[in-house]
């Protein structure tokens, strides 16, 4: 008989992040060798304490801004020489907006760095959402939208429609 764990989506993420490994000319060393992050609305609940359970198997870094958190996981990958990265995670509104100049920054020298944004509730109970950061007539439209083309990927589905607004 096999028994089943139970994880969260969160959880199930950093112990598969964990488990992730590069090598290279017989050097094995870790693919996510940290997370960063400030904790907020849309990332305290799941990601933050998946973190904290994890912690052994997942090292954490608490920042203090957003954008420094991207810039030193640039760094990061840029002394690893592409093959170890950093994890950074932020609240849903500003926090996310903060990411795009590290993202960009990444992209362009195609370094590594794994963002992971908080995200709006899909039933949206609370009004507004996203810290005062929405479009009022788009439901499907985050700030986390402006990643997008800093992003070699995203989990944003690029042909996805768009509501229009009102006539």
């Amino acid at each position: 008989m096999t028994s089943t764990t139970r994880l969260t989506v969160a959880q199930a993420l950093v112990r598969f992040l964990a488990a992730q490994f590069t090598e290279r000319d017989g050097t094995r060393q870790r693919l996510i060798g940290a997370t960063w992050g400030i904790f907020g609305h849309g990332n305290v609940a799941g990601l933050g304490q998946a973190l904290i359970e994890y912690a052994d198997e997942m090292p954490y870094h608490q920042g203090r801004n957003e954008q420094s958190m991207v810039h030193a996981a640039v760094g990061y990958a840029r002394q690893s020489n592409r093959l170890s990265a950093h994890a950074v995670t932020t609240s849903i509104g500003p926090g996310a907006t903060n990411l795009v100049t590290g993202a960009a920054l990444a992209t362009i020298n195609h370094l590594p760095v794994l963002l992971l944004p908080g995200d709006i509730f899909a039933g949206r109970p609370a009004d507004p959402v996203l810290q005062q950061l929405e479009v009022p007539y788009a439901g499907d439209v985050s700030v986390n939208d402006c990643l997008r083309p800093v992003s070699k990927y995203s989990t944003g589905s690029p042909g996805r429609k768009r509501s229009s607004p009102p006539p």
